[in-house]
């Protein structure tokens, strides 16, 4: 069993509510259409009798809730809703119904709030700082998260590296050139996502372009700062760095360049220095290792709302409603 098969399996032991907002989209009904049939997740798609019709033409939608903001009883009470939420912003009643019925997406996360799903998956046609918007609006963070983060969980064939070649990569999607702070931050709720999903113990490795000191610079101590945060505010975490990337994931160089780290060529949370790095160490691993990626997944809000890449096939979809499920369940 492969390990997306293997979360599947998680979620389809109880199941839960995950909305598609993008109805606009073919991938969408292609996803929702394997969800149903593998029976892992129950689906909810938002939009019209319309757009369900011209867009999700030719896929068997059996089973699928398919609402539609203009009238379902619900939208009345959410616009009341969204209201109280953004009063302090001085949102009026109409500007929340147009919002509404014009933008699924804050539909979606408002059937989240309001508890009418347990999570959402978007992003095949919207940007991540449109997905995140109103979950950052509505939903707000987790308590005792200091920040909202992204991951890709990596899944590479034939890798004797990592946990049996699975890995997360963070932050790859949404901070852009976080601080010593930020990073260990993003390096706490990322060895929790990992060990919630992979459930094994995770080892986390801050990757530089430097080893233990071995070049001097402000992008190094950043890193280094990151590590000394990590060890005070997370006592628990089993993190070290800075790391170049062999010696994280490879025994014998992690040997070799910091003896002594239990962490060094053992490593199976990378966490990157900023947005560049984290971003192009994906998609060198997806496209040149012929690497799954699922992501990015978001950590850090408080209800399990998931990005995707504009560049994703329907089968990514589905992966990530099986990891938002599985982040539900454990809510």
């Amino acid at each position: 069993m492969s390990f997306i098969d293997t979360l599947k399996a998680r979620a389809a032991e109880n199941k839960k509510t995950i909305v598609l907002p993008e109805s606009m989209d073919a991938r969408t009904y292609e996803a929702a259409e394997k969800v149903m049939k593998e029976g892992f997740a129950n689906v909810v798609l938002v939009g019209s009798p319309a757009e369900v019709e011209k867009f999700g033409a030719g896929f068997d939608l059996t089973g699928v809730t398919i609402v539609d903001p203009a009238t379902s009883e619900k939208t009345a009470g959410y616009i009341d809703a969204l209201v109280e939420i953004r009063k302090k912003k001085g949102l009026t009643p109409e500007q929340a119904k147009e919002i509404l019925l014009k933008d699924y997406l804050y539909y979606g996360v408002m059937m989240v709030k309001m508890g009418d799903a347990d999570g959402m998956v978007s992003g095949a046609c919207h940007s991540t700082a449109d997905t995140l918007r109103p979950c950052l609006q509505i939903l707000k963070t987790k308590p005792g998260t200091k920040l909202v983060s992204a991951f890709f969980l990596m899944i590479v064939p034939d890798c004797e590296y990592g946990e049996n070649g699975t890995f997360v990569f963070a932050d790859s999607g949404l901070n852009q050139d976080p601080t010593s702070d930020e990073l260990a931050s993003i390096a706490n709720s990322s060895a929790e996502s990992f060990e919630l999903l992979v459930g094994k113990p995770a080892k986390v490795a801050m990757l530089s372009h430097s080893t233990k000191g071995s070049a001097k610079h402000a992008l190094v101590d950043k890193v280094t700062d990151a590590v000394a945060l990590a060890h005070e505010q997370f006592p628990d975490l089993t993190v070290d760095g800075e790391f170049q990337l062999d010696a994280a994931i490879v025994p014998s160089v992690g040997a070799s360049k910091a003896p002594g780290s239990e962490i060094a060529g053992h490593a199976n949370v990378l966490i990157f220095p900023n947005l560049d790095a984290g971003n192009i160490g994906y998609k060198l691993t997806q496209r040149l290792a012929k690497a799954e990626a699922y992501g990015p997944v978001t950590q850090g809000i408080a209800k399990p709302v998931n990005d995707l890449s504009r560049g994703c096939s329907a089968d990514d979809i589905v992966g990530v409603v099986a990891i938002t499920a599985v982040q539900a369940q454990a809510q």
